[in-house]
């Protein structure tokens, strides 16, 4: 079982982007921009052909290795799929599961999410639980219906081992579209979503809480500070090295709330 980490969390996501020549530039200016072991837990969630370039590039390195998502069946005739044996074969640390991108381009279901956690978690892998609402949600005050009714299905299907999980909250109205959740919004969110997990498992306080909202250097600094933001989900910035490593920056110079 994964032990509670202290200091903040930064996964990149670069979604389907990359190619071994702009990979190996990039993760090498990662590698490079953290010399010393930074106080933050710092990690890149791959397309799954770069997994083993990830592993070898990244090992030995302060930076973790994931994948952006995995298949809600063991093995069998799924073709395309990937199971969470293959992944850890590949060492990763985490996965992605129930993006955003994911759910409304391929209707994937709460129940569907849930399981694929379940997947991970039995390979020791630990899923990275993505819950947010759109636009049109946000406008109804539907907010945190949505997001409370996504992480019960989680906890439903994992009871005690949701303790296990990390949980991004994205906004979807602000994924890639320049938008943010002001950090007063995006910690009203957080804090909903910690009350929930605090109510339903023991050991609530150890899920760290990411907010993965068009996360950037200019305001990695503000989400950070608050109560209940644990790091942060960065998708377009992760691919730029400067400003991956000015969000790391800004991780390290944050307090830990744990």
């Amino acid at each position: 079982m994964n032990q509670p980490l202290a200091g903040k969390r930064i996964v990149g996501n670069w979604k389907m982007n990359g190619d071994l020549a702009a990979n190996a530039q990039l993760l090498r200016a990662l590698v490079d921009g953290l010399q010393q072991a930074p106080t933050s837990h710092v990690g890149v969630c791959v397309p799954a052909p770069y997994l083993s370039q990830a592993a070898q590039l990244l090992a030995g390195s302060p930076v973790c290795w994931g994948a952006q998502d995995v298949s809600a069946h063991a093995s069998g005739a799924y073709t395309g799929e990937v199971s969470a044996h293959m992944l850890r074969d590949f060492g990763v640390r985490f996965v992605l599961v129930g993006h955003s991108e994911r759910r409304q381009h391929h209707a994937e279901s709460d129940a569907l999410v849930a399981t694929k956690a379940q997947q991970a978690l039995a390979a020791g892998i630990t899923p990275i639980i993505c819950v947010g609402e759109t636009l049109q949600e946000r406008e109804a005050g539907l907010t945190e219906s949505v997001v409370r009714r996504q992480l019960a299905a989680v906890i439903h299907a994992n009871g005690a081992c949701t303790s296990e999980v990390w949980v991004a909250y994205e906004p979807v109205w602000a994924i890639g579209t320049g938008h943010t959740a002001t950090p007063e919004q995006a910690q009203q969110v957080h804090a909903v979503l910690r009350a929930q997990l605090r109510a339903a498992v023991d050991r609530a306080d150890r899920v760290p809480l990411l907010y993965g909202g068009s996360m950037n250097a200019s305001n990695a600094a503000a989400l950070l500070e608050q109560a209940d933001i644990d790091g942060g989900l960065v998708g377009g910035a992760s691919l730029k090295g400067a400003d991956f490593l000015s969000i790391i920056a800004s991780a390290n110079n944050a307090a830990a709330t744990y």
